[in-house]
């Protein structure tokens, strides 16, 4: 995890019930800096325009505007016990985000492709971030932390037992809040991808016929 500002505990509990992202919301959501923003808005809690452009490294007015765009279709909500007059307080409207996107590729195929270009990229940057973070981790925590990657053969409905029984086993541990962590633990990121192999064929792992001698 990058090296960011503590976030302020929020006056209530964190969002729980998630979203499922309609046709509107998906083209609302296609967006690089509105997935970081929405992401760090449900890790982190409650912020302002100018503490999440410090911690996406984008202008002040880039994360305003991104807000109010991500406001006018849902994701946020002004936090009114912590806005005053000199700046607004947003906070996330739903704890997650559920998206068919085997149904919206073929109704919404550009902007299906843009928002998962842009979760690819967040997930990305904070894998990027956590290498860059490892070397100053507390022993423990460096023990701990895994970056594996696996090949498997599996059939459609072998894949999709996979992805629910994964899910199963998250569900069983404390999902991250946004408040107060209790003693002993810190936040940990555990990134699931169950995506096919489309870049080779599955005879690339024939070995090619031995030569005949012919040109």
């Amino acid at each position: 995890m990058s090296a960011e500002d503590t976030p302020t505990p929020p006056a209530a509990s964190p969002p729980v019930a998630p979203v499922d992202l309609d046709a509107k919301g998906l083209r609302a959501l296609a967006h690089p800096v509105r997935v970081r923003l929405l992401g760090a808005l449900r890790r982190f809690g409650p912020s302002t325009a100018t503490a999440l452009a410090q911690r996406l490294g984008v202008s002040s007015g880039t994360a305003s505007y991104h807000l109010r765009q991500l406001g006018g279709a849902g994701f946020v909500v002004e936090d009114s016990e912590r806005g005053n007059n000199r700046e607004r307080w947003w906070r996330a409207a739903h704890g997650g985000t559920l998206f068919d996107s085997s149904t919206y590729v073929e109704r919404e195929p550009e902007a299906t492709f843009l928002y998962h270009q842009a979760v690819a990229a967040a997930h990305a940057r904070r894998m990027q971030d956590a290498v860059n973070e490892y070397a100053m981790l507390p022993a423990e925590w460096r023990e701990v932390s895994d970056m594996s990657d696996y090949s498997l053969w599996l059939s459609p409905e072998e894949a999709l037992r996979l992805g629910e029984e994964v899910r199963e086993v998250i569900a069983r541990y404390r999902q991250a809040g946004a408040g107060e962590a209790p003693d002993g633990t810190g936040r940990v990121s555990m990134i699931v991808h169950v995506i096919p192999e489309v870049d080779e064929s599955p005879a690339s792992d024939v070995p090619p016929p031995a030569a005949s001698g012919e040109e």
